[in-house]
């Protein structure tokens, strides 16, 4: 492989964990400003939330997806079930904290964090099997795992 091939393949695997980050985060972003709106009965609390986790969520997702990338997963319902229940761990916990600060209750940010837990378990999911049907960015994967198949 000479450099040109490389960087591009680095590319290409970058603008799928961005395309990814940013799709998530626009499903996320509603889920969490409705909730905090209903938990919260303000639409600005509902708005700060949601708002300041645009930020603090997408950071956070882009690395978990560099991590991810680099698992070696076969069982592709297992990776699509660790892979949900460790973002959501991490979701969470941002949420509690985001909700406390923003409310200045720590209540408010664990009811939110716990409606959460269910609404975006499901959502992320389908999220990530919609995603896994998709060969954008992943020229480089599906050409290692054909080149290291074995041999009849």
């Amino acid at each position: 492989m000479n450099t040109k091939q490389f960087f591009k393949k680095k590319i290409n695997i970058s603008e799928r964990h961005i395309a990814k980050t940013i799709s998530w985060r626009f499903i996320g972003t509603i889920d969490t400003l409705i909730l905090s709106w209903l938990i919260s009965g303000s639409i600005n609390i509902g708005l700060q939330i949601s708002g300041f986790e645009l930020i603090t969520k997408m950071v956070l997702y882009y690395f978990h997806e560099r991590i991810w990338f680099s698992s070696r997963f076969i069982d592709k319902r297992k990776r699509h079930l660790i892979k949900t229940l460790t973002w959501r761990l991490i979701g969470t916990l941002d949420t509690v904290i985001l909700g406390w600060f923003f409310t200045g209750n720590p209540l408010f940010g664990m009811k939110i964090g716990g409606a959460e837990v269910i609404s975006k378990l499901i959502l992320y999911y389908l999220h990530e099997k919609i995603w896994y049907q998709f060969n954008f960015g992943l020229s480089s994967r599906l050409s290692i795992k054909t080149n290291s198949s074995p041999k009849k």
